[in-house]
């Protein structure tokens, strides 16, 4: 089971993963419909969601830096703080029609989420080494019901301001944001004895030579690139390219989001009794499954397993990827080996998110799923490589 070995911290931090998690999946249900409405040509309607993805890459690295000086809780706090206050100028943009504003507010919420995406260190942290991946699990376990509650209540709360639509949504989200800050109040930063703590820590470039760090950055970057690529054009490719209905793409869009946080129940306990490498095999496996099931079958039932199985290859990746990390490290070595790891991790998703609908319109749905193919294939051949290394 995971629970038995939970920490109080990490309890805290899975509560608080519930609201922090809502601003991401808000903004990718509705950035694309607002962005529609108040873009001055069709063309631009994705951008807010792009520019969030990009907000998360570039915060990556100031959140490490703030949590090294103040510490993770205060950078939690105050990214909720802000978050909160981004939603507010969101609802304001969209009372007033001011695309250029909430483009600022999308890319604003990136930011903030770049130290959520820190929540899975700070669980790793609170508990036994051993028992860091179920730690890690348990973070991204709660962003199921985060995907649900977020996009839910947006819906609910649309028309609270009559004068315009989704004004509503922005005013309950900043509210849900919001209450991390209040929950991880009670947070305990963890901080090491000073005899375990060496004197100086290695260089970046000394930590990014280790075959296994190598390995963890490429797992969750890969995993996150390829996840984010075909999540994204999947919308297009169902509805608009081969005529299923709104619904039953949104259903696909769900049970893709089920798939990829509901195996954190037991992916942590698979790491710790099969390993990292032959759990990030496993997602290999998972990912090139989906490949095949995308070349053969666009219907719902196609779709549906695909996508399914895309983001089980995404969890076993990524979260194998993270606990492989958190072993490549000492503990002052830790802020600047998690910023180098979250900046290449999430500067790929951009790329690929970026890219993915532009893609689809120059090709097709089944060529966008084999250009994954040679990403995957370098992936085995670290795996490979990196376990040769002891």
């Amino acid at each position: 089971m995971l629970l038995p070995h939970l920490s109080r911290n990490v309890w805290l931090l899975c509560l608080a993963q519930i609201f922090a998690f809502t601003g991401t999946n808000v903004t990718i249900f509705l950035g694309g419909i607002i962005g529609g409405l108040l873009a001055p040509a069709p063309i631009l309607s994705t951008l807010p969601v792009a520019l969030m993805i990009v907000g998360v890459t570039c915060g990556t690295i100031p959140a490490s830096i703030f949590a090294s000086i103040y510490g993770r809780r205060l950078g939690f706090i105050g990214a909720a703080c802000f978050a909160s206050g981004m939603c507010l100028i969101g609802a304001w943009s969209i009372a007033t029609n001011s695309f250029g504003v909430y483009c600022l507010v999308c890319f604003g919420m990136g930011i903030s989420v770049a130290f959520v995406h820190q929540y899975r260190f700070a669980a790793a942290e609170s508990v036994a080494a051993k028992y860091a991946p179920q730690a890690i699990s348990a973070i991204l376990l709660a962003g199921i019901a985060g995907a649900f509650l977020g996009p839910n209540i947006a819906n609910l709360t649309k028309d609270l301001w009559p004068a315009s639509t989704f004004v509503g949504s922005y005013l309950a989200l900043s509210i849900m944001v919001l209450m991390p800050a209040l929950i991880l109040f009670w947070l305990e930063d963890y901080q090491p004895a000073a005899t375990t703590r060496p004197t100086q820590g290695r260089s970046l470039t000394t930590l990014a030579r280790q075959p296994n760090f190598i390995l963890a950055i490429m797992a969750s970057g890969v995993s996150y690139a390829v996840m984010s690529f075909l999540m994204t054009a999947t919308p297009i490719s169902m509805h608009i390219v081969d005529g299923h209905s709104l619904h039953h793409t949104g259903i696909v869009i769900q049970w893709h989001i089920v798939g990829m946080f509901l195996p954190s129940l037991f992916t942590g306990k698979l790491i710790g009794r099969y390993g990292h490498h032959k759990i990030m095999l496993f997602g290999v496996t998972a990912l090139l499954t989906c490949i095949l099931v995308s070349q053969f079958d666009q219907s719902v039932i196609g779709y549906w397993i695909g996508l399914v199985l895309l983001g089980v290859g995404w969890n076993f990746l990524f979260v194998a990827g993270t606990a492989l990390l958190i072993t490549c490290y000492r503990e002052n070595e830790k802020y600047q080996a998690q910023a180098l790891n979250e900046f290449l991790v999430f500067g790929l998703q951009a790329i690929a998110s970026l890219s993915a609908g532009w893609l689809l319109t120059l090709t097709s749905w089944q060529a966008i799923n084999l250009m994954c193919i040679p990403l995957a294939v370098i992936l085995v051949g670290t795996i490979l490589w990196a376990r040769g290394y002891k």
